[in-house]
């Protein structure tokens, strides 16, 4: 099963969500602006896209320079503020459960690096 976390305002969210959409798939939506994820869920996330913190971020939101963060930032930092400012998470994300395998994830950026998932 595939999670896809999902930014309706965003163009990129909704042209993969089409993209799976036109591959016959239904995943899973989070609407992970509504609903963030806790920072168990992204220190898991973080190990599935095998990314740093702040790869995960979308440097150019305007919270990201009020709250002071910047490349150097410590990682327990970075993930705390995308756990109380989920808009700060880069989007899409895509992930796919699997037992023997592990979580596999994605950004969708771009939108066809999902198709790794299907």
């Amino acid at each position: 099963m595939i999670t896809y976390w999902h930014n309706p305002r965003c163009s990129k969210s909704r042209a993969g969500l089409a993209l799976f959409e036109a591959k016959g798939l239904a995943p899973q939506v989070r609407l992970y602006l509504q609903d963030g994820p806790s920072l168990d869920e992204l220190k898991a996330l973080q190990a599935a896209l095998g990314l740093s913190a702040i790869k995960m971020m979308r440097r150019g939101e305007k919270i990201f320079k009020e709250l002071d963060l910047h490349e150097d930032s410590p990682e327990a930092e970075l993930l705390d503020a995308m756990v109380a400012h989920p808009i700060l998470i880069e989007r899409p994300i895509a992930i796919k459960k699997d037992a023997i395998k592990g979580d596999e994830a994605v950004i969708g950026r771009p939108t066809e690096a999902l198709e790794a998932l299907i």
